[in-house]
């Protein structure tokens, strides 16, 4: 269900927009090898986020150009008929990436590089300079630029430009900058991929990837914005997803003004399994992002993905009694989980999915004193995945309230979203191709009810990936 090429390597959505009808998303990708490398611009599109279809590729780096080692990350617009692609060119032997720009035919497929370059040389004070973000701000009727961006006094920065014709920018510093080692979340010595989305009550959502210069990237940051002057006032940091295979996630803005976003789901396994494997991460599900009344990002899975689903669900409603353990539901690995659970005096719950007949293999899920934890610690027989235990915060689960999780497993992948709005994204690795087994587990000190529903997802007829 996730987008990813047919072979080889993906990494950051790149460019996402809507066009002329279609929803484009564009990707790095290297099509030669399972390996961050030689990148170019893959490129999907698609009229229902669902249906996609792959196209050529959109960019590809020029030999002996500003680009020659790589079309690096970047964003689109739509507009005089056409798209403009603004990305980071690469270049082994330069630190910076300056920003470079192509434009589209009608149709948004076939795109042309504009000579030289839009921005050339980083600013001073700057270590780290890579990956524009272009939008349309149509209160200030301009265009306006993010670029990320490491300071040489060890803090992260998204620095604003404005423009406009889409061609002369003029620098405006920083939209946002922290130090790493602020209050609470640890936000990078610079930041890639600063995207913002913009709500209708002015308020706004910076998301950043937290990159450091000698262990690279780490995880995403997010900040509430309040209009502030010709800018914004922005909140503490929190983070973004709470797994550990989440990264670079790009945002769209879609007709009837919901904002979607997809990120980057690397992969969790020595370079060794993916290269035996022919083909390295993927972008995941379109997500729907808004901001809550307190400033926190509300993520729910695009109400679209709901046309994934097959045939009638298998439905479990029932009393877990304590240390009870039942198989609820078979799955073929390809499913969308969506949990209810009632507690008494105990809030705590558990469920084993088993993905082989002898139940050796098994990712665990174990909610407890507030927090979800997953564990992929037995998940995979093969010693190259990563293992590990990753908790994510769920404050409503508590004596005598009640709590809903929505489960998304695509194989190798799982996105966990809470009632809240928090997520987690984790990679693992099963072995095998027997059917899954979910087992629901009494954890609690008394009975806990369950409304389980098991939905098999299918790639709609149409979908030409």
């Amino acid at each position: 269900m996730h987008l990813l090429p047919a072979a080889n390597w993906i990494n950051d959505p790149n460019g996402l927009v809507h066009h002329n009808g279609w929803y484009h998303v564009f990707f790095q990708h290297n099509p030669y090898a399972p390996t961050h490398e030689q990148v170019h611009w893959g490129h999907y599109r698609s009229r229902d986020l669902l249906r996609w279809e792959a196209l050529p590729l959109a960019l590809t780096p020029t030999p002996g150009g500003d680009d020659a080692d790589g079309c690096f990350s970047g964003s689109a617009v739509s507009h005089d008929g056409r798209l403009t692609a603004f990305f980071s060119a690469h270049r082994a032997d330069r630190w910076w990436q300056p920003v470079a720009a192509a434009d589209s035919d009608p149709q948004g497929i076939t795109f042309t590089k504009r000579p030289g370059l839009v921005l050339a040389e980083a600013p001073e004070g700057v270590t780290t300079y890579r990956d524009p973000f272009v939008w349309r701000d149509r209160d200030r009727d301009r265009w306006r630029m993010l670029v990320g961006a490491g300071m040489r006094d060890g803090s992260g920065a998204a620095l604003l430009y404005e423009s406009e014709d889409l061609e002369t920018w003029t620098a405006r510093g920083p939209l946002h900058r922290r130090a790493d080692a602020g209050p609470g979340l640890r936000t990078g010595e610079a930041w890639e991929c600063p995207h913002l989305a913009t709500y209708e009550d002015g308020r706004a959502l910076l998301i950043t990837s937290t990159w450091y210069q000698r262990t690279g990237p780490a995880h995403v940051a997010a900040w509430a914005g309040s209009p502030s002057g010709d800018g914004y006032r922005f909140s503490d940091p929190f983070r973004l997803d709470h797994g550990p295979d989440f990264y670079a996630p790009a945002l769209m803005q879609v007709p009837d003004g919901r904002w979607l976003m997809w990120g980057w789901s690397w992969e969790a396994r020595d370079e060794t399994g993916a290269k035996e494997a022919g083909w390295a991460g993927m972008l995941t599900l379109p997500r729907e992002v808004t901001l809550t009344a307190d400033g926190r990002a509300r993520q729910v899975p695009a109400r679209e993905l709901d046309g994934l689903r097959c045939g009638d669900p298998q439905r479990t409603v029932r009393g877990v009694a304590p240390g009870e353990t039942t198989a609820v539901a078979a799955i073929d690995g390809v499913a969308d989980l969506r949990v209810r659970l009632g507690f008494g005096r105990d809030a705590a719950w558990g469920m084993r999915i088993a993905t082989n007949a002898d139940g050796t293999g098994f990712l665990d899920f174990v909610l407890r004193d507030g927090e979800l934890t997953v564990d992929r610690g037995h998940a995979s027989h093969d010693t190259r995945a990563h293992v590990g235990a990753y908790r994510v915060p769920v404050p409503e689960a508590a004596p005598g309230r009640s709590t809903e999780l929505r489960i998304l497993l695509d194989r190798s992948v799982t996105e966990v979203f809470t009632e809240s709005g928090e997520t987690l994204t984790l990679r693992f690795y099963p072995t095998g191709d027997e059917p899954w087994t979910l087992l629901s587990r009494g954890l609690a000190s008394d009975e806990v009810s369950l409304d389980l529903e098991a939905h098999t997802l299918r790639a709609p007829e149409g979908d030409t990936r």
